[in-house]
């Protein structure tokens, strides 16, 4: 068996078309999208993914803005930035762009941020609604992850979830995603032992620990469907998962290659967490109006 290759770039664009067509009936009702990110700092990733992110909004027909910060900018400044974006009525996603530097505490900006223009799904309140599985924003890479899963056709309901990882940003919501469509799910992290134990019997499996190779062709199912969150550069400078791709792939029955799988979806959902918040804002609007 050979793996069917899921193609998130072609995934991505597909979405992004559907987009555009929303966007176009907000901009009849007077209504752009806005999204506003706040990069603090200078890490050479970051930039990219700043400059990746607007340009994805401009490509779709949204706004955007970016709001740069020197590194040793109080933290003050950028709570103070949130608390006038989350009043101005053109900006419907607010984004912080992670890591930030030591001296600001990742809490507490984040928790600024008012919880309707929450698009990356971090605030405290979007993540208690992830819990009773009712978010209207969830967090971008486990909602892309999700998306993929259901373009494919690949059954959740009733299948056997592994989850390899436990961070805030992938891990748990991605098990919490799983779980709110039925799945039974497992959730494992670098230091589980044996944790061949549990994927051998999974028919998903999710890794995002950012260990190279960590998931081999022995511990996978055959046909399981195997996603890899994993992004690591290799000292050749090459980029690579958490899964040994060539040989999984000769035995799942889907995969996910690195670069072009994950990847690109998260922008994408980063891009319909924004258009939706945009959308209950028109509505909330138009309801205000209706009732003045």
């Amino acid at each position: 068996m050979t793996a069917t290759i899921i193609d998130g770039r072609a995934v991505s664009e597909t979405m992004r078309t559907k987009m555009r067509s929303r966007v176009e009936s907000l901009g009849l009702r007077g209504v752009r999208p806005g999204l506003a990110v706040i990069l603090v700092g200078e890490d050479a990733a970051s930039q990219v993914y700043v400059r990746n992110k607007a340009k994805a909004c401009g490509d779709v027909g949204m706004h955007s803005e970016v709001f740069r910060y020197d590194q040793s900018t109080a933290e003050a400044l950028v709570l103070a930035k949130i608390a006038e974006l989350n009043n101005d009525p053109r900006i419907h996603g607010i984004l912080v762009q992670l890591p930030l530097p030591a001296h600001i505490d990742n809490k507490k900006v984040l928790e600024a941020i008012s919880p309707d223009k929450d698009v990356d799904g971090f605030h405290v309140h979007n993540v208690g609604s992830l819990v009773t599985g009712e978010s209207d924003f969830p967090p971008c890479t486990p909602h892309g992850v999700m998306a993929l899963l259901d373009h494919y056709g690949i059954p959740i309901e009733g299948c056997n979830a592994v989850v390899i990882g436990r961070s805030n940003i992938v891990g748990k919501p991605m098990a919490l995603m799983l779980l709110a469509r039925s799945a039974t799910v497992t959730i494992c992290t670098s230091k589980t032992r044996d944790l061949s134990l549990f994927t051998k019997t999974a028919d998903i499996v999710v890794a995002a620990v950012g260990k190279p190779g960590l998931v081999t062709a022995d511990m996978i199912k055959e046909g399981a469907a195997v996603i890899d969150v994993g992004m690591n550069r290799l000292p050749s400078g090459k980029l690579a998962g958490d899964v040994d791709f060539e040989n999984v792939r000769e035995k799942a029955g889907y995969i996910t290659p690195v670069p072009g799988g994950v990847g690109p979806m998260t922008i994408t959902m980063l891009l319909a967490n924004t258009l939706k918040a945009a959308e209950l804002a028109a509505e909330a609007a138009l309801q205000e109006r209706a009732s003045a």
